[in-house]
């Protein structure tokens, strides 16, 4: 902006964007309320203009809002749970509070995208499990948003990944030392979530290269993609435990799924693991109570870590940006 021009104003935008003041107020305060076609026309002038709400830029400048966003979907899945008490474990010692944005659709993700960075109610954002584009890590990174990211990465955001190829190819390695040559595969390859990361299929590719790598089939009739559902795993278990020639192990790409798979393996009189070894993925708390064998990524340490990040970039924004990977371990139990 040239020097000594003013600040733009809302009416600036609305003239801009070709809209109401009030369509304005609307896409800041209830994204989800306007039509996607509006928002992005509204959401450019923006970005266009480099408005900033007057009065929301004036309290933020005078205080910090004390609050940390987390936007994420499957909020009450266990292993999302475990994540929020590692952010919470983390934020409670420094008396911040933890804001919730449920995310259930590609709308709803754009729409927090747009009005957070603006609005500033929150003083950072850790992001699970969603991917973003370009212009909306440009977007959060231009309002000063200090952001992490779980599951994803993005050059100008901070992130924290695990290996999930590897964990696939660490279940297979596993279960081929046991013995096993007809092995199978169940997990929720082909989600219908597509503003969520889907790591299931990245688990599945690295079991196939480690199997493929030994000489071992996994044919078709072998690999099942099931969504998270209870009754749909189990179906998928049954179907895949009554085949003529049933497998003698399964790598299930969640340890939720796996529990499914272990009930329907008791309910076939099938023992575990003489008869049938089953490997899970997560290592969710019930996990150890089932001795269920299992790939585990360090969930309540991914969200501490977040936390702690994005708290050290909040007091000293000039840190660099941390791309950090963790490690996954495979803990065996009695179920391989």
């Amino acid at each position: 902006m040239p020097h000594g021009k003013k600040s733009p104003t809302i009416y600036d935008v609305a003239e801009l964007a070709g809209v109401s003041i009030s369509t304005i107020s609307r896409v800041l305060n209830s994204p989800d309320k306007v039509n996607v076609k509006t928002r992005k026309r509204v959401m450019e002038a923006i970005d266009r203009l480099g408005f900033v709400p007057r009065a929301e830029a004036r309290a933020h400048a005078l205080q910090s809002a004390n609050r940390i966003g987390v936007l994420t979907p499957f909020f009450t899945a266990p292993s999302f749970v475990q994540r929020f008490r590692g952010v919470a474990s983390a934020l409670s010692k420094e008396n911040y509070e933890l804001v919730i944005y449920p995310v259930d659709s590609v709308d709803h993700l754009q729409g927090y995208i747009s009005s957070i960075p603006l609005m500033r109610t929150i003083d950072g954002l850790i992001i699970m499990s969603l991917s973003l584009g370009d212009q909306d890590a440009q977007r959060l990174s231009n309002n000063g948003m200090e952001t992490v990211l779980i599951e994803y990465s993005h050059p100008k955001l901070n992130s924290i990944l695990i290996d999930d190829e590897y964990g696939g190819q660490m279940a297979a390695e596993h279960l081929i030392s046991k013995g096993h040559t007809l092995l199978a595969f169940l997990g929720d390859i082909e989600p219908p979530e597509k503003y969520a990361i889907h790591p299931v299929k990245s688990r599945l590719q690295g079991f196939k290269r480690a199997l493929r790598e030994a000489g071992i089939p996994l044919s078709e009739p072998y690999i099942r993609s099931v969504p998270y559902s209870q009754e749909e795993t189990k179906k998928a278990a049954h179907e895949l435990l009554t085949l003529p020639t049933p497998p003698s192990a399964i790598f299930v790409a969640s340890d939720i799924q796996a529990l499914s798979v272990m009930k329907v393996a008791r309910q076939l009189n099938i023992r575990v693991p003489q008869d049938l070894a089953i490997i899970g993925f997560d290592d969710i708390d019930v996990a150890e109570h089932v001795d269920l064998t299992t790939i585990r990524q360090h969930l309540d340490e991914s969200g501490r870590l977040a936390a702690e990040i994005l708290l050290a970039r909040i007091n000293e924004p000039s840190r660099p940006l941390q791309h950090i990977n963790l490690p996954l371990n495979l803990i065996e139990r009695l179920t391989t």
